[in-house]
């Protein structure tokens, strides 16, 4: 298994953000995407090679878009910005990009060879 991010105390935190942006319900399973999400972030590796322990690849990369396209990552990142116990948090410049451009509807694509 490959080493996961969030404790139990700080998945509650981040839940509890991603939940107030009113985007998406109440789910066990998207406590092992997340982990997958933030995996993929952590190693920049493609998400085709995401290890099996984090579900499907491409429902984790469905689940990355959704929630990226409607806010609830911006949000919830927004809302852990705002709160007092930073410390765990990370943004990636590429992760930011990605989040910025899809607030904005558009979304970038590597070009087909």
């Amino acid at each position: 298994m490959p080493r996961l991010m969030l404790t139990d105390e700080r998945w509650e935190i981040l839940y509890k953000a991603m939940l107030s942006s009113g985007r998406i319900y109440d789910k066990p399973a998207h406590r092992i995407t997340m982990e997958g999400i933030l995996y993929r972030m952590r190693t920049g590796l493609p998400w085709r090679d995401l290890p099996k322990e984090f579900g499907c690849w491409s429902k984790v990369f469905r689940r990355f878009n959704l929630w990226s396209s409607k806010g609830v990552l911006s949000h919830a990142f927004n809302t852990l910005v705002d709160s007092e116990d930073v410390e765990w948090l990370f943004i990636d410049g590429g992760v930011l990009s990605v989040l910025i451009n899809m607030e904005q509807g558009q979304l970038l694509q590597r070009p087909k060879i």
